[in-house]
C-alpha cells in the first residue's frame, strides 16, 4: 500500500471551503482505486492562527512541512484584519525555500463552460503557463526609507539568474515536447535592458537544442493581447514570477472562471514537498456563504495526484470535473449555477464513486 502524507493548509477565507471539498474528492478517490492511502494532517495556520498568536505561522512551520509529501494549500489573505503582505509570506517562503520552482497553471475551456471571448468552444484554448517561481519579481530585495515623508523611497529589486532562467526554459522545452511542441516566452527587454534581456540570451542558446519545438517570444503586454485575440495559437507559456502570475490571472479569465483555474508549485527533482492550490484568492467578502467555486480546489488535487504518480486516480478525479461542468445541472454562481460548494463537491464525489 502505497502511502502519502497530505499536509492540508486551508488558509483564510474561501479556502477553508474550497479545500474541504477537494478532500470530499480525494476521500472518494482513495475509496475507489487501489493501491494507496492519503494521511491528512491539517494546519489552521493563516489569520486564524494570528488572531490567536499575532503570527500567521509558527516559526518552525517550514520544518513541521518539510517531511510531507506534498501540501494542499486553499487561499491565503484576510486584507480586513492582516497586510497581505504579512499573510503571503509563508506561500512565498515555501516556493523559495522548497525550491518550487515551477509553477504549473493549465488554462483549459473546458466542456460545458462559456468563454467571455466570442465564437470559443471547449478545447479551443489549451495551454500550459510555467512561470518561473523561485526568484524573479518576488524575491524580498529591496528597502523602503523615510516611510510616510513626503520624500518617501521604495526600492524593490527583481532578481534573476542563469540557473533559474536555463531549468524553468529547460523544463518548459520538455513539455511542449509532450504537449504540441511550442513554446512561447514572455519577455520586456525592450524595457528591463538587464533582466529581460538576460532571458532572451538564455532562450536563444537553449532554443537549438530543442529543434523540434517551435519557439517564440513576445512582450508581455502584447502576450496579453494575444491571448485575448488568439489563445489558440498557444501552447507552452513560460514566463518569469511576476509575468507568469499576470498572464495566469487573465488564462482563468478566458477560460470561464478563477474558480476552475488550478495550479501546482513543483520542485522536480522531489528534495522538498511539492504545493498545490487553486489560483483564485481568499475571496473574503464570500468566505463561508457557500457560493465558492471548489473546482479549481479539486482540479489542484487531481495535479497532486498525478505528481504523486497516481495517474489513474488523477485521471478519473478529472473525468468527474467534466462530467459536472457538461451536466450543467450542480455548478456556481460564477458560472451560471445556483448550486452551492458543498453541492458541486458532492456531485463531484459521487461521479468519481459511479466511475469506477
Amino acid at each position: 500500500m502505497r502511502v502519502y502524507r497530505v499536509a492540508l493548509y486551508p488558509g483564510d477565507g474561501i479556502g477553508v471551503d474550497v479545500i474541504r471539498e477537494g478532500v470530499k474528492a480525494l476521500k472518494a478517490l482513495q475509496d475507489v482505486c487501489a493501491g494507496f492511502r492519503l494521511e491528512f494532517v491539517e494546519f489552521d495556520w493563516g489569520s486564524r492562527y494570528w488572531r490567536r498568536t499575532g503570527r500567521v505561522a509558527p516559526d518552525d512551520y517550514l520544518d513541521i512541512l518539510r517531511d510531507f509529501d506534498v501540501i494542499y494549500l486553499g487561499a491565503l489573505g484576510d486584507p480586513q484584519n492582516v497586510p497581505d503582505h504579512i499573510t503571503l509570506v509563508p506561500l512565498i517562503q515555501m516556493r523559495q525555500r522548497f525550491d518550487q520552482y515551477v509553477c504549473l497553471r493549465p488554462a483549459v475551456l473546458l466542456p460545458g463552460v462559456s468563454s467571455p471571448l466570442a465564437n470559443k468552444k471547449a478545447g479551443d484554448i489549451d495551454m500550459m503557463v510555467v512561470r518561473e517561481n523561485s526568484e524573479g519579481e518576488y524575491v524580498n530585495m529591496g528597502g523602503h526609507f523615510k516611510v510616510g515623508q513626503p520624500d518617501e523611497i521604495a526600492v524593490q529589486t527583481a532578481v534573476h539568474t542563469r540557473k533559474g532562467v536555463e531549468r524553468i526554459l529547460r523544463y518548459s522545452y520538455h513539455l511542449a515536447r509532450k504537449r504540441r511542441k511550442r513554446l512561447t516566452m514572455a519577455t520586456k527587454s525592450n524595457a528591463q535592458k538587464y533582466g529581460m534581456v538576460m532571458w532572451d540570451n538564455i532562450l536563444a542558446e537553449i532554443a537549438p537544442e530543442f529543434p523540434d519545438v517551435k519557439t517564440d517570444k513576445f512582450h508581455v503586454d502584447a502576450m496579453a493581447m494575444n491571448l485575448v485575440r488568439c489563445p489558440e495559437n498557444y501552447d507552452v507559456v513560460v514566463g518569469s514570477n511576476l509575468f507568469g502570475d499576470i498572464l495566469t490571472d487573465l488564462g482563468g479569465a478566458i477560460t470561464g472562471s478563477l474558480g476552475l483555474a488550478p495550479s501546482a508549485n513543483i520542485n522536480p527533482e522531489r528534495r522538498y514537498p511539492s504545493l498545490f492550490e487553486p489560483v483564485h484568492g481568499s475571496a473574503p467578502d464570500i468566505a463561508g456563504k457557500e457560493i465558492a467555486n471548489p473546482i479549481a480546489a479539486i482540479r489542484s488535487a487531481a495535479m497532486m495526484m498525478d505528481f504523486l504518480g497516481e495517474s489513474e486516480a488523477a485521471a478519473l478525479l478529472d473525468k468527474a470535473v467534466v462530467e459536472n461542468l457538461t451536466a450543467g445541472a450542480v455548478r456556481t454562481p460564477d458560472i451560471g449555477g445556483q448550486a452551492t460548494t458543498v453541492e458541486v463537491g458532492d456531485d463531484i464525489a459521487a461521479r468519481v464513486r459511479g466511475l469506477k
